[in-house]
C-alpha cells in the first residue's frame, strides 16, 4: 500500500450505527478509499448510517467525491429489507450529490431498490477504472450473487462484496442470483488474480476481517477446483 492511499474498513454495529440491532445482526462492512494528498474519498457500500460515515471521513480530514456499490442489496446501499428501511445512497445524495458507480447490469436494480437513478448513478463495464485523485480502483464484474455484482481492486487490496467471503460465498438462491454465473466468477474471473492481494469481504462472517487471497484459496472450498456440474449440485 502506498502512503498516498487512504483506506478504512468500518463495521456496521461496531464502528457506526451502533444503536441499530439490524446493523449488528447483518455485520456489513463499509469501506473508504481515497487519496491522502487531495483529501478525496469514496465510500464503498455506504448503508445503515450514511451521515455517520460522512462524519468518519471528515474526522480523518477527507471529503466525499463518490460512492462505489458492490451490488444493489439494501444492506449495502439502502432500501427495504425484511420490513425495515435501511438508510443508504438515497439519504446520502440528498445531502451531497456525488456519482454512484455501479456495474451497468445493476443500475436498474439500484433504481428500483433505492429510487436513485441515472444520474447520479454511473453505469460501468468490467475493467473500468474509477480514479480518486491519483488512486485507481479497477471494477471487476463478478455476477452470481446478483447480476451486476462487482469486486474492486485497489493497489494490494481486493474488495469482494458478497461475491466471496473469507469462508464461503454469497447466496445464489435469491432473485437475480445465478449459481452458474457464480461458478464462473469464483472459478474463472477471480482465478488469475495475484494471491498476494488482501481480500476484504462485504460482511464479517469469519474471525478475521481480511486475509491474503492465497490463504482464502487454501481454506475456502468455493475456490477449490471443481467441475461445473459438481458446483451446481452443491449450490443450485
Amino acid at each position: 500500500m502506498t502512503e498516498q492511499l487512504y483506506f478504512r474498513q468500518w463495521l456496521a454495529g461496531r464502528d457506526f450505527s451502533t444503536d441499530n440491532e439490524l446493523s449488528r445482526e447483518l455485520r456489513n462492512f463499509t469501506y473508504a478509499i481515497g487519496d491522502r494528498t487531495t483529501g478525496e474519498a469514496m465510500l464503498v457500500d455506504p448503508a445503515h448510517a450514511p451521515d455517520e460515515l460522512l462524519a468518519l471521513l471528515a474526522a480523518d480530514g477527507m471529503h466525499l467525491v463518490g460512492v462505489i456499490a458492490t451490488h444493489y442489496h439494501a444492506d449495502h446501499i439502502g432500501g427495504s429489507l425484511w420490513g425495515h428501511h435501511v438508510a443508504g445512497i438515497a439519504e446520502l445524495v440528498a445531502v451531497q450529490t456525488v456519482p454512484i458507480h455501479v456495474n451497468a447490469v445493476e443500475a436498474p436494480w439500484v433504481e428500483q431498490g433505492t429510487g436513485v437513478g441515472i444520474p447520479p448513478v454511473v453505469p460501468h463495464a468490467s475493467g473500468d477504472v474509477v480514479r480518486i485523485g491519483s488512486i485507481a480502483v479497477t471494477l471487476l464484474h463478478t455476477p452470481g450473487h446478483t447480476e451486476g455484482s462487482q469486486c474492486l481492486v485497489v493497489e494490494d487490496r481486493l474488495l469482494t462484496g458478497d461475491t466471496l467471503f473469507l469462508d464461503g460465498c454469497g447466496r445464489t438462491d435469491l432473485p437475480g442470483s445465478d449459481p452458474a454465473a457464480m461458478y464462473q466468477s469464483l472459478q474463472e474471473r477471480l482465478a488469475d488474480l495475484p494471491g498476494t492481494l488482501i481480500a476484504y469481504p462485504g460482511h464479517w462472517y469469519s474471525p478475521e476481517f481480511s486475509a491474503p487471497l492465497d490463504e482464502v484459496r487454501r481454506r475456502n472450498g468455493v475456490l477449490h477446483p471443481m467441475a461445473v456440474d459438481q458446483w451446481l449440485a452443491s449450490f443450485s
